[in-house]
């Protein structure tokens, strides 16, 4: 495999990383809604909007939650460092930004 294609096929399996991260951190935000908020009483109407911290994950009373929050986070971490040990130029990966 020539040095293009490698590189291509290594950017798109950090585009694929991406939205799988994506997707994890949605997940989470949706079973934190529905089971520990619920319980607390907590409700949102349409347009509301919900901000927090990355580690609220880590502190859920659901195992599940922070089950998701260590694999998020490790894969994060890959993604950081295939970004860091590999000479890509900013527009090739302004998709994680």
């Amino acid at each position: 495999m020539g040095k293009k294609k490698y590189k291509k096929q290594l950017i798109n399996s950090l585009k694929s990383l991406g939205q799988s991260e994506h997707y994890i951190l949605e997940s989470m935000t949706n079973l934190m809604l529905l089971g520990e908020l619920k319980k607390s009483k907590i409700e949102f109407k349409d347009g509301d909007t919900f901000s927090f911290k990355d580690n609220i994950f880590d502190y859920s009373e659901d195992k599940n939650i922070r089950k998701l929050a260590k694999l998020r986070r490790k894969m994060m971490t890959t993604m950081n460092k295939i970004v860091e040990k590999n000479d890509f130029k900013d527009k090739e990966i302004k998709f994680l930004s």
